[in-house]
C-alpha cells in the first residue's frame, strides 16, 4: 500500500524528446531518495506517459524500479487510450514488481458508468493482487469517475484500494473522500485540507522538481504550507509544465534535459531565463 509523499515524476528524455534518456533515471531517483520522499508515480501526467509508446512505457517502468531498488515505493501509471493497452501495461507493471498500479480514465471519449466500470475492472483484475488506484482528473479526461463506479469496483476487485484525485476546487475533490479508500491529493494547495479530511498522502507533480518542499508539508500539513506550495505550482503552470519541471531539476544539478515529447513544447529562451531567475530565489 502506498503512503506519504510521492513525486508524480517526470520522465527523462533525450533527442528532442524522441527517446528515453536511460542514464537519467538513476540520478533522478537518487535525488528523490535524498529528499526524503516515500515514493514516485512513474509515467503519469507530469511523466508524459500517455505520449510514449507501450514499449517505451514498459522500459521506463523497468528503469524506475531498477533505480529505486526498493528504496522508494514505485507506482506505475498504466492508463492508456484503449482497454487492451491499459491491461497489457498493468500486467507488465505487476510482473516487474511495481508497488502499485494507477490508471486514469481514457481521454477523448466520455465514458458512461458501465464503460468506466468495465475498463477499470479489466485493469485491476489484470494486475491483481498488486494494489490498484484510480486516477481521477476530470480536467484531463473530460469526465469525472462516478463514486458509484468506485464502490462497484471495490466490491468486485479486492485490490482496488484508493485514488489519486487531482480535481479542484475542494468541493470537487471532497466527493472522492470515500470511506475505506486511500486518497492521495494531487493539487498541492489542497494537501492540508485533504489530509485533514482523511487523505493519506499526496502524489505531487511539484514534488518531481521540489521534493523537499512538498515532503515537508505532507509530514506536517498546514494551511500556510499548502498555500505556499500552491503559489509555487502556480508559477510552474505559467509555462509548459513538463519542460519547466525538468529545467528546475537541471538547476539543482540533476542530469535531466529539458526535452519533452511532441506535441508538448520546450521552453523559449526568455522562458528559460525567467524560470532560472525564479529558481535561484526558491532554491536559495
Amino acid at each position: 500500500m502506498l503512503k506519504g509523499a510521492l513525486a508524480a515524476s517526470i520522465t527523462p528524455l533525450s533527442e528532442h524528446g524522441s527517446a528515453l534518456d536511460e542514464d537519467g533515471f538513476g540520478p533522478l531517483v537518487d535525488f528523490y531518495v535524498d529528499a526524503g520522499l516515500d515514493g514516485v508515480l512513474a509515467l503519469g501526467t507530469a511523466g508524459e506517459g500517455i505520449l510514449l509508446r507501450p514499449d517505451e512505457r514498459r522500459r521506463a517502468a523497468d528503469l524506475f524500479l531498477q533505480a529505486s531498488d526498493r528504496r522508494l515505493q514505485v507506482a506505475v501509471h498504466c492508463g492508456a487510450q484503449t482497454t487492451a493497452d491499459t491491461v497489457a501495461l498493468s500486467v507488465h507493471a505487476a510482473e516487474v514488481g511495481a508497488d502499485a498500479v494507477v490508471v486514469i480514465g481514457p481521454p477523448y471519449f466520455v465514458l458512461d458508468e458501465d464503460a468506466q466500470y468495465a475498463h477499470f475492472l479489466a485493469a485491476a483484475t489484470a494486475c491483481a493482487p498488486v494494489p490498484f488506484y484510480v486516477y481521477e482528473f476530470a480536467a484531463t479526461t473530460g469526465y469525472a469517475i462516478a463514486p458509484a463506479v468506485l464502490e462497484r469496483l471495490r466490491e468486485d476487485a479486492s485490490n482496488v484500494v484508493g485514488l489519486k484525485v487531482s480535481d479542484t476546487p475542494f468541493d470537487r475533490f471532497e466527493r472522492y473522500l470515500l470511506p475505506g479508500f486511500d486518497i492521495f491529493v494531487g493539487p498541492e494547495a489542497l494537501i492540508a485540507e485533504g489530509m485533514g479530511r482523511g487523505a493519506v498522502g499526496a502524489v505531487s507533480a511539484l514534488a518531481s522538481a521540489l521534493p523537499r518542499h512538498v515532503a515537508a508539508v505532507v509530514r506536517e500539513p498546514t494551511s500556510e504550507g499548502a498555500a505556499r506550495l500552491g503559489e509555487l505550482r502556480a508559477f510552474v503552470e505559467r509555462f509548459p509544465r513538463q519542460a519547466t519541471l525538468k529545467r528546475l531539476l537541471g538547476r539543482q544539478g540533476i542530469p535531466v534535459r529539458d526535452d519533452v515529447r511532441a506535441p508538448l513544447r520546450g521552453l523559449t529562451v526568455l522562458e528559460r531565463a525567467e524560470v532560472d531567475a525564479w529558481a535561484e530565489r526558491v532554491l536559495a
